[in-house]
């Protein structure tokens, strides 16, 4: 069995996409079984675990991600070392720590990631066995440890990298429209975007390919639908400036 190692730990923001909203996978902890306390009393937290002696960093994220998803070779950014000697000084979360991984825990130094996924295409098994579930951004109030704030700067990031890669395409359909792409980035940036403004933008990238296809069964007129060709753009990405909205 491989030792895990008390002073480093990954943490991971999942951001998922339901085809409507952004949501973050959480973790359901209860903290006062080990206090002689109510049992019912429990709070949230992001997933993560302390590294193992023979793993890296990125390693280490990509196995909490498949525990909790079913998940592989999925989109994973590291975004930010979290190092303060008081992120983990209360007595509630430092005791849960111990008696839950039975380490000899002082202080942690984490290193956060954020990925995207798809909700429909995660499994459910894993993440009911580990009490987690998806949340809404916008509903997520205070969590243990420091995790507001790593989840606050990993939403951050993702905004600010938004700007200049497209990382949010792998969220949609292998074809889509202009107007699901936008939808998409509404979502994640948290704001409404001008329409004829954002359609502009993103038709000067030549890796969002025009398809001789358009929208089938659906009330409105039809629109043409696009495909993300990878190739193109890691071919250019040297040269893309980004979309700045």
């Amino acid at each position: 069995m491989q030792e895990l190692n008390p002073h480093i730990s990954v943490d991971c923001v999942i951001f998922g996409f339901d085809g409507e909203k952004l949501k973050v996978l959480l973790l359901r902890r209860q903290y006062n079984q080990f206090n002689g306390g109510n049992n019912q009393e429990y709070d949230y937290k992001l997933p993560g675990d302390f590294i193992t002696d023979e793993e890296d960093l990125d390693s280490a994220a990509s196995r909490v991600l498949h525990e909790l998803t079913g998940l592989s070779d999925i989109y994973l950014q590291q975004f930010y070392v979290f190092g303060s000697p008081a992120r983990i000084s209360s007595e509630r979360d430092l005791n849960w720590l111990r008696k839950t991984t039975g380490l000899p825990v002082e202080r942690v130094v984490t290193v956060a990631y954020y990925s995207l996924i798809k909700i429909d295409e995660s499994r459910r098994e894993p993440a009911e066995k580990n009490n987690a579930g998806w949340f809404e951004i916008s509903a997520v109030r205070e969590l243990a440890f420091d995790h507001t704030d790593i989840l606050k700067k990993g939403l951050h990031n993702l905004r600010t990298k938004l700007q200049y890669e497209p990382v949010g395409v792998q969220l949609l359909p292998e074809k889509f429209t202009i107007r699901q792409l936008q939808n998409l980035y509404e979502v994640i940036l948290g704001r409404e975007l001008d329409n004829r403004n954002f359609r502009k933008k993103v038709l000067k990238a030549d890796y969002l390919v025009a398809l001789d296809e358009k929208e089938q069964g659906v009330a409105h007129k039809p629109a043409r639908l696009f495909r993300f060709d990878r190739k193109l753009y890691d071919d250019r990405f040297n040269r893309f400036e980004g979309f700045q909205f």
